[in-house]
């Protein structure tokens, strides 16, 4: 990111600025207090630059609704499901999971051995 880009995004978020875009009126679910946060949420750029009381280029009302951060499933084996990644990813994200830490070590369950000597054989290159 570039040093403007970067300034532009922390005077944005210290209200300095206005957002490119601004969720007002939203209900955020708060992971790490267990409560429901009413805010509006700041974004500039890509990036979410606060959580508060702002105004933006572009501003949308959310009324209400909820918003919470992505699920990060910390253990999964996406080849036990018997899907492939993208099949996968239609199957989890409409339930909140974005990302996820996954060791396909169980793919000789699913692939049989020589699928096995053959992810560690790439594994080593």
């Amino acid at each position: 990111m570039q040093s403007d880009e970067l300034k532009r995004r922390i005077s944005a978020g210290r209200g300095d600025a206005l957002a490119d875009l601004v969720l007002k009126n939203a209900k955020i679910v708060n992971v790490f207090t267990d409560e429901i946060d009413n805010a509006d949420i700041a974004i500039s750029g890509n990036s979410i630059v606060g959580v508060g009381a702002y105004h933006g280029r572009k501003e949308v009302d959310l009324h209400g609704k909820y918003v919470c951060p992505g699920l990060i499933d910390g253990h999964i084996h996406i080849e036990s499901s018997m899907l492939c990644g993208p099949a996968f990813e239609q199957a989890v994200l409409p339930h909140g999971t974005t990302a996820v830490v996954t060791d396909p070590h169980e793919i000789s369950n699913v692939a049989g051995w020589k699928a096995w000597i053959l992810c560690w054989k790439r594994q080593k290159i």
